[in-house]
């Protein structure tokens, strides 16, 4: 069992590794090798969220830049398509509820997004995922559509927050605040900025946005 601990703490170093340097075959090449043993979901919780978290400090304090950011992004979007299917197949066979996810008009950042919708199907939700660039009432149309229980929005961009404050404000004005609950996170949103919008739930982080999901469903 201590073998087993110690080769997976390796590859979970050398998989980080390979993300932050942004190099996509050596990425892949050990998620694979994870995959083969260990549970896909702590993979993404444990090594690879890691990884995208540490890319984030470094970016923040300027010791890399942009493109280093895109090929650790890409690198990391690379892997997701080995551990999605695995993740996938541990999915509740009762639907917990429904979410219609997106990143908001003005923004094409998926990433976050992405990984927040595998997650959540991982869960045992029914995700339907609008992309990016969303304007506000394809959210409030899809939510009408497929009954969801929670809109769940994503930002990275701060120049796309109004839009958001949109979203909330047309539900209140179509009288339909009360059927959905709207979560909101990504790198321009702020716990703060959440609740001064009176938002229904927030997440830091893909871990954080699954658990307020599960407690907006009374599932928590």
């Amino acid at each position: 069992m201590m073998s087993e601990d110690i080769t997976r703490d390796v590859l979970c170093e050398e998989l980080k590794k390979a993300i932050i340097n942004g190099d996509s075959e050596r990425a892949e090449n050990v998620v694979v090798k994870l995959l083969d043993k260990y549970d896909a979901y702590e993979i993404v919780k444990h090594c690879m969220m890691e990884a995208m978290r540490i890319v984030g400090d470094k970016f923040a304090k300027l010791e890399i830049f942009l493109p280093e950011v895109l090929l650790s992004a890409e690198a990391f979007e690379k892997c997701m398509k080995h551990i999605e299917p695995k993740i996938l197949e541990r999915k509740k066979e009762l639907i917990v509820g429904r979410v219609v996810i997106g990143t908001i008009q003005g923004d094409i950042h998926s990433l976050g997004k992405n990984i927040v919708a595998t997650m959540l199907r991982a869960t045992g939700f029914e995700v339907y995922d609008l992309g990016t660039d969303v304007p506000v009432m394809k959210f409030i149309e899809k939510a009408k559509e497929v009954n969801a229980n929670i809109i769940a929005i994503s930002a990275l961009l701060s120049t796309s927050l109004p839009y958001i404050k949109d979203v909330i404000r047309t539900l209140e004005e179509l009288g339909l605040r009360d059927k959905f609950k709207v979560m909101v996170g990504g790198g321009a949103v702020t716990r703060e900025w959440a609740r001064s919008i009176e938002a229904d739930g927030y997440g830091e982080d893909a871990e954080e946005a699954v658990r307020v999901a599960l407690e907006l469903v009374g599932k928590g």
